[in-house]
């Protein structure tokens, strides 16, 4: 037994979700990705006397809808507070925050391993707040520059209690809360533009222990694969500490992706003291029952309740319902499919292979592709019917109706000249004409040599050029070779 397996990591995740609102969280300034420098900032943003913030209607909004899908207690007296600490690029010298009454308290996120086995983070709690300005050390050799475009952007803070026992943990919660802020709608999940930020704090302890060791925090991380390298360098630095005899520092630690290791930033002996006061500028905010049923009608299927759909009333895969739920455009196109056909299996492998393939290889979006779920469904019907093959819908029928998306595909097909014929009397005819093309394997066949059905079906096909349908081919070829 390795001395690594003596040991259990104890691990919270702290997520910064930036709010995809038009404006700030506390002011009127364009809340946007990617603008000029100092270029989204007015006196308020830059904490000028005098200026009063106000509360953006919209943030409330996506932070209940956090917090109704995440289970949560949605609080009902809402008050803002002043954390105070400085930083260049933090105008004000303090950050609006919530202390005492966090929007959301409670809850938690589900996910699935690798291995199918299922998890629960448990929740603290969810609170708004408003982003700091970014400072960029690597443009001038000499100089730290400060973006305030940033500055007052609106967050969610998502903190999890110690729930987490792995860096593969990590890395499967940060996907299922990227997926979940995108199903609704209020963050893009972009871990590179740091719409989505974690920060991870980390102990070890001997297993069975009830107390938890000392912690560190781990902090710019900036991709979820990161994370789970950061986390389990961080464990075994830990053990490997513990059982050389040292003592874990409690400090703010920071990863280095090209070496894979973690490095001490500064120290955190003693809890900060953000010296915690009620925001004087800004009134409680009462979010009612009535509001919150309101959100709770308007919110969009979520990818948990679609998973759990697929697998156990339309009898899916585990595997065909994670891909279809990966991304909530391409849920709600299968989810327009499956109204107007119940070949589940066959609609899921369309959009998986077929509707994906094509969007990846023209570097599409799901919103741009040209056939409409109703217009798929009737491919599906076809091959159900018998009337085309499934390689000839996949090969001629799906690539002419995106070309042709106004023509029907029975049409289409017709035209291609694609439409299987099913008259038994007619395939029985190259029946025939196959089988005494073959006198002899006639005789293999009924000495044992089954095999070669194949030989008598692909010569058949060849005659009907292609249009029989396979499956009276394959009957009337049986009978015929049995007789």
């Amino acid at each position: 037994m390795s001395v690594y397996d003596k040991y259990e990591a104890v691990i919270g995740l702290e997520c910064h979700v930036q709010l995809l609102t038009k404006t700030k969280m506390y002011s009127n300034d364009a809340a946007e990705y990617g603008a000029l420098p100092n270029t989204n900032v007015s006196v308020v943003t830059l904490g000028h006397p005098g200026t009063l913030p106000r509360v953006n209607k919209r943030a409330i909004e996506f932070a209940v809808k956090l917090g109704i899908a995440t289970k949560s207690t949605i609080t009902t007296e809402n008050q803002f507070a002043r954390k105070n600490y400085f930083y260049a690029d933090l105008p004000k010298g303090y950050q609006i925050t919530q202390d005492k009454t966090p929007i959301c308290t409670g809850g938690y996120i589900g996910f699935k391993l690798k291995d199918g086995q299922e998890k629960k983070i448990n929740l603290i709690r969810i609170h708004m707040e408003e982003d700091a300005g970014k400072s960029m050390h690597d443009i001038d050799p000499f100089e730290t520059l400060i973006d305030l475009n940033r500055a007052g952007t609106p967050l969610l803070e998502i903190v999890t209690q110690p729930d987490f026992r792995s860096g593969e943990e990590a890395y499967a919660y940060l996907n299922e809360v990227r997926k979940l802020v995108r199903y609704l709608d209020i963050c893009d999940g972009n871990m590179e533009e740091g719409s989505l930020r974690c920060d991870a704090n980390i102990s070890v302890r001997l297993k069975g222990a009830k107390e938890y060791g000392r912690r560190t925090e781990v902090k710019n991380m900036n991709s979820f694969r990161n994370v789970q390298r950061a986390i389990d360098f961080e464990i075994k630095r830990q053990i490997d500490l513990i059982e050389a005899g040292e003592t874990i520092s409690v400090e703010t630690r920071s990863f280095d992706a090209v070496n894979g290791t973690t490095f001490t930033l500064r120290s955190k002996e003693s809890a900060n003291d953000y010296r915690y006061f009620p925001e004087p500028d800004l009134q409680p905010v009462f979010v009612t029952a009535d509001y919150i049923e309101g959100v709770k009608k308007n919110l969009p299927p979520l990818p948990n309740d679609l998973h759990n759909k697929y697998v156990n009333e339309l009898k899916l895969s585990e595997y065909d319902a994670s891909v279809l739920t990966e991304s909530k455009e391409i849920a709600l196109y299968f989810n327009e499919l499956i109204s107007s056909t119940k070949n589940y299996k066959s609609a899921a492998n369309w959009v998986m292979v077929n509707v994906k393939s094509f969007l990846n290889e023209n570097a599409l979006h799901i919103n741009d592709f040209p056939i409409q779920p109703k217009v798929l469904s009737q491919i599906i019907a076809l091959i159900d019917e018998g009337k085309i093959s499934h390689a000839a819908a996949s090969q001629k029928l799906f690539p002419a109706l995106v070309a042709n998306p106004a023509k029907s595909p029975e049409s289409l097909a017709t035209e291609l000249d694609i439409i299987q014929n099913s008259n038994s009397g007619e395939i029985q005819a190259l029946v025939e004409q196959a089988v005494n093309k073959f006198p002899e394997k006639i005789t293999e066949y009924k000495n044992g040599k089954v095999g070669l059905l194949g030989l008598f079906v692909g010569e058949v096909m060849k005659l009907s050029k292609g249009k029989a349908d396979p499956k009276v081919v394959n009957q009337l070829v049986k009978e015929q070779l049995e007789k």
